[in-house]
Formats: structure tokens, sequence, C-alpha cells
């Protein structure tokens, strides 16, 4: 893959063509309470009353009376302030790649498409664009509720860009595409939500512009209807075009973008492949704790011989992650310290959902020759590997449990750590299948003509 030069990163583009090329672009807002305006009749009021105030406060030796009248307006010290939304976010993008923007809310996301589309100015840096530009910013962006749906499949392909003609050629596809054939020449008022942002998508799909950016539209109407916007989008990327797609699904970012752009509090964190990308943006915020360790270890109540050290929770990298991508396996260990050996020792853990159903147990005992009792003293790593595709989506936590089976319990800490299952492309496309249960297992099966 071409490397791209993004802030934090040495490797420089050897891109000789672009689409895109954003360089230090970079967004300040102001906050704080908005400022005051005056109607021009408060303006004429108060410059016909000034000689009146101006003689009454000589009257009364230069002391306010509180005359009521309307004074300047002055802010208030210390509500005003900035904020960056943008800083000297760089990067390039080719002609007909498909590039991923993530990152959490506020991160800039959308003040970059913003400022791509023209629709705000940056307030540093400067952006490149090569072609026709396409926007789906905010899906029905230009709906007007008394209009019917044929009305505003005009009005709204007009104002993304589209001519007459084009609207006239791409009409019956549209319509086909949103399913509101019965409903076409019914004011838009009375459509339901997912009726009304079915069409508005199905206008901004059918642009055929060079470079398409797209926020956040994949989300809308129910889950079969986000399959074909999914389909859409690879027609779309398919066909060459240049896309920027600023999603919360991380599913659709590994599907449909080969890379993908990590935005951190208006700077760039990552330029990389979109797998390495949602790896690290799921690590970045988790929520979660992935690591119990124990910062001054002592014997356990139960054995003076046992000392627990750490507990985790590692992705496929062997990397500490609270996050979990649904489809990679991962692994929790259980470190510890033996003064002496501990005869029939057994370490374990019992795996719980959010509402505390168990998963699983399981122990370093359950595979024949593991953890044995002629396990001697010192620092122990007891590891267990749970495959990929196994876990539905969801929060889990772990139970630690070390005992001497029929004889003795050494130890049991209640939800010690604790992760999440990322549906990140779920099992069988960038959309969850939504299978019901805690485990979601891809079982052997076998179709046979009788």
């Amino acid at each position: 893959m071409t490397p791209v030069l993004c802030p934090r990163s040495s490797v420089e583009c050897s891109m000789s063509e672009f689409a895109i090329r954003a360089d230090n672009l970079s967004k300040r807002y102001r906050i704080g309470p908005r400022e005051s305006y005056k109607a021009l009749r408060d303006t004429l009021t108060d410059a016909l009353v000034a000689p009146f105030r101006r003689l009454r406060r000589t009257g009364d030796g230069g002391r306010k009376t509180g005359d009521g009248l309307p004074g300047p307006r002055s802010p208030v010290p210390g509500h005003d302030s900035h904020i960056w939304a943008l800083q000297d976010v760089s990067f390039e993008v080719k002609p007909g790649e498909v590039v991923g923007i993530i990152g959490r809310n506020g991160a800039g996301k959308s003040t970059l498409l913003k400022i791509l589309s023209r629709i705000t100015r940056p307030t540093r840096g400067r952006a490149e664009i090569r072609g026709r530009v396409g926007s789906l910013l905010e899906v029905g962006t230009g709906f007007h509720p008394e209009l019917t749906g044929r009305e505003n499949t005009y009005l709204n392909g007009a104002i993304l860009g589209m001519g007459r003609a084009e609207i006239d050629s791409k009409f019956g596809e549209i319509v086909a595409f949103a399913e509101v054939e019965k409903f076409i020449d019914t004011p838009v008022k009375r459509y339901s939500s997912g009726m009304y942002v079915r069409l508005a998508f199905a206008v901004a799909a059918h642009l055929e512009p060079e470079i398409l950016l797209v926020d956040e539209v994949l989300a809308v109407g129910d889950a079969e209807f986000q399959k074909k916007c999914l389909g859409k989008m690879g027609d779309v990327a398919k066909e060459g075009r240049t896309v920027l797609l600023v999603s919360h699904n991380m599913g659709a970012i590994t599907r449909l973008c080969r890379r993908a752009i990590l935005l951190d509090q208006g700077r760039v964190r990552l330029c990389a492949p979109s797998d390495e990308a949602v790896a690290q943006y799921l690590s970045l915020h988790s929520t979660g704790s992935a690591e119990f360790a124990v910062a001054r270890p002592s014997p356990a109540p139960g054995h003076p011989d046992f000392t627990l050290r750490a507990v985790r929770v590692k992705d496929s990298r062997g990397a500490l992650a609270a996050s979990i991508d649904i489809r990679h396996p991962f692994c929790v260990e259980i470190e510890y310290d033996l003064r002496r050996p501990i005869n029939g020792l057994r370490v374990g853990f019992r795996l719980l959902t959010s509402e505390g159903v168990v998963v699983f147990s399981s122990t370093d005992r359950d595979q024949e020759g593991a953890g044995g009792p002629d396990r001697t003293a010192g620092v122990h790593r007891s590891r267990c590997e749970i495959p990929g595709g196994f876990l539905n989506k969801g929060h889990y936590s772990v139970s630690l449990g070390i005992d001497v089976p029929m004889v003795q319990s050494i130890l049991f800490l209640d939800g010690v750590v604790s992760f999440f299952v990322e549906p990140t492309g779920g099992l069988v496309g960038a959309i969850p299948d939504n299978r019901l249960g805690v485990v979601c297992p891809r079982l052997p099966w076998t179709v046979e003509r009788l």
C-alpha cells in the first residue's frame, strides 16, 4: 500500500497523483454565550436618551442612578473561549481509493468533511481536491415537508449537483432503491422516519461524482436497508470513484476501506490499513479494565504459598485489550508466584455477561498434563485462549478462582477484569447478523441432497 504523509509519522507520501490533499488543516471555533445584537429600534432609542442620561449623571454627581434604560452590553469576562476542532491534519488520498475516517464523537471527523465540501473555511492550512465532489453529510438536507417525494427528489438532486436530465434518467432507480413507489406523490411530512431517510439516501447515493464525501449515513433505516446501503457503497468503490467515509460502524470501515485515518481530539493519530486503525481505535478509549495488577503482592488468604501477581486480557497481537474484535482470538492470562509447590493446584476463571450470566468456566487442568502437581516454586503464568467468532458482541467480566479440588479454596475474586466484544464485521459481513445467545460460534454444517 502506498504510504501517506501524516502527522506523527516519518513516512513520506510517494504518490505522484492525488484526488484529495490536506495540508495542515486546522479549524478553531469560538465557544461561550452568543454575542447580543441590537435591533435598529434599540440603537435609535439609545441615541435619543443618551443626552438625558448624561445630564442625569451630572446632576447626581456622576453616580449611576439605575434609570432602567438600556446601556452598553459588555461580554462577561471569562465566558468566551476557543476550541480547536482540527489541528494540523495532513493526508493524501489517491484517485479511486476508499478511505475511512474514524474517531470518537467530537474528534473532528464531520468538521473535516465540511471543510473539504467547502461548507466552512479552515482557520489555517489548505486542501486541494481534483474532481467533481458529491457530499452526503446529512441525510435529508434540502427536503421540504410540504413537497411530495417526487418533488423532493428533484429538489434534493439539484441541491446535490444533479441536472434535471440526470435525475430523469435515474428517477425510477432511485424510487425502487428507496422502496417508496406507492408514496412517491405523497408529501414527505406523512412519511415515516424510515421512508424519509431511505429516499434521502437513495437520491444522494445515485450521484456520479468523481469524489464522494460520506458522513455517517450507513446507519439509516432498518438492518435490511443498511445492507443495501453498504452494497451501494461497495458498488461505488468498485466503480473506481474516490470515497471518504466517516462512520462509527467499524464493520463497514474494515469491509469497504483498505485504509483508515484515526482522528483523536482534532489530530491525526494514525494512518494505517483499516484493520490496524480499527484495532487502535477500539483500544484507545475503551472503558473496560483489561488488567488487574497487584501493587504489593502478598500471600492469598487461603494459602501462604500462593501469591497473585496479575490478571490480564490480551488480543491476538499480545497487547492489553479491553475491546476485542469479534473475529479475532484473545486470551486471559493469570500470573502468580508459588513459594513452594502446591500439590493439585488448579487456576481458573468464570466468564460472565453484563447481566451476570455465566458463559463458561475453565481451568488450567482442563487439558491433560497442564498444571499438574509437579508445578515448581517460582513465577508462573496460566493462559487460556478463546477463539475468534465464539463470543457474541457485548460486555464481559472475568471472575478468578484458585483452589485445590475437593481440598481447599485458595482465592476467589469477582469481576477482576472486564472487556467488550465489538461487532467489527460480524460473521458474514459488515453488519452483524444479530444472532441470539451469548455465543455465536461458526459450527460445521453439511448440506446433502437426499
